[in-house]
């Protein structure tokens, strides 16, 4: 049995740009998607705090260091500049990978720099 569980997020990143004249995804900055592990075209989920959306995209490759958060396309319209999200990428586990399961948390500050990596369990 496979069972979908929290593979790491971005916790408290601050919007940077959202751009709606483009095709559609969000930017992560290169050296957070490695902290989370994540990958280009990966799909993840968008929690806005401020205004409670939620929804799916896909991630694509930011400048690394620039620590750019830009959503991208129609989801430019769920956010403003200076929002508040949470991008949370999900995986799915077997029983035996769940015995080592450790999903990460990386934390970021207002201006998107890592300030601590959790496990989250």
């Amino acid at each position: 049995m496979q069972i979908e569980m929290l593979y790491s997020k971005l916790h408290r990143a601050t919007v940077t740009d959202a751009n709606l004249n483009y095709i559609g995804s969000i930017t992560i900055d290169e050296e957070l998607m490695e902290a989370a592990k994540m990958r280009v075209g990966q799909k993840v989920e968008i929690l806005n705090i401020n205004n409670g959306e939620r929804f799916s995209t896909y991630v694509i490759l930011g400048e690394r260091y620039k620590r750019d958060i830009c959503l991208n396309g129609a989801a430019a319209r769920k956010v403003q500049p200076g929002d508040k999200i949470i991008i949370v990428a999900y995986a799915s586990y077997d029983e035996k990978e769940l015995e080592t399961y450790e999903p990460k948390v990386v934390i970021l500050d207002d201006k998107n720099n890592i300030t601590d990596i959790e496990v989250c369990i």
